[in-house]
């Protein structure tokens, strides 16, 4: 049997550029294979690190050290693999993690947000108008990609006005106040996503749910949803169960 090379599929995964089909098989595959998730992981967190200035110039230090160490090795194999551009910051991310381990520095509460927090980006059929029947919805979606997102909430919550049954525009929604630090309507916003029960959204709101608790220092609160996230094996599983021996 042809093993499947997953790196394609990992990029498009956290990238947001999936349709749901291709999304829904991926998570089937994630449910079966840990080491899929690790990576899958790893890659999310390597993507996070690159954002941060600091890392960037650790990289590329690193990296003129391997070319100086290249250029007194002979080249055995010029097939550079896809994972070639995470190698140094891998090692950065290994320096980091040693240096916060052995001097034993007690993160806070938005370090930890900092850590493992990515903005949450509309599937592709959202961004390309699949679901932009409702005018509000349109204009909501405007304003979220282009990451105004007072005014995406401001119309988010309109069509949930007509529509209170539109769990993406809840969730949206609040995902909108989450981003303007309106943790209050945006804990209500996922927690009724989540009481749904019936939609793509609920394992997202989940962890924003849980990282709404995170800043507004809720830690029991945080801690217990963060203990289903990664009872349940998703996505977020490996990293609520960092989070928790943060908060612990």
């Amino acid at each position: 049997m042809k093993t499947i090379d997953f790196s394609y599929f990992i990029e498009r995964y956290n990238a947001a550029e999936m349709s749901n089909s291709e999304e829904q098989w991926f998570r089937k595959e994630l449910d079966g294979n840990e080491k899929l998730r690790d990576e899958v992981n790893l890659r999310k967190r390597t993507d996070e690190v690159l954002k941060n200035q600091d890392i960037i110039s650790l990289r590329n230090k690193l990296s003129i050290i391997e070319k100086r160490r290249e250029a007194n090795i002979p080249v055995r194999n010029s097939k550079k693999p896809v994972y070639q551009k995470y190698a140094a910051v891998i090692a950065g991310l290994v320096i980091v993690g040693s240096i916060t381990l052995f001097t034993g520095k007690n993160l806070s509460n938005d370090e930890i947000f900092n850590r493992f927090y990515k903005s949450y980006e509309p599937t592709t059929e959202t961004r390309t108008g699949k679901y932009t029947q409702n005018a509000d919805f349109a204009l909501a979606l405007d304003y979220y990609n282009t990451h105004d997102y007072q005014n995406a909430a401001v119309y988010f919550s309109k069509v949930l006005e007509s529509e209170p049954n539109n769990m993406q525009s809840a969730f949206l929604n609040g995902v909108s106040n989450f981003e303007e630090k309106k943790f209050p309507e945006a804990k209500q916003s996922f927690v009724n996503v989540i009481s749904d029960n019936n939609n793509l959204f609920i394992e997202t709101a989940k962890w924003y749910l849980a990282l709404c608790y995170v800043k507004t220092d809720e830690k029991e609160k945080a801690v217990n949803q963060l203990e289903i996230i990664k009872n349940e094996g998703g996505i977020y599983g490996n990293d609520a169960k960092k989070i928790i021996r943060k908060l612990k």
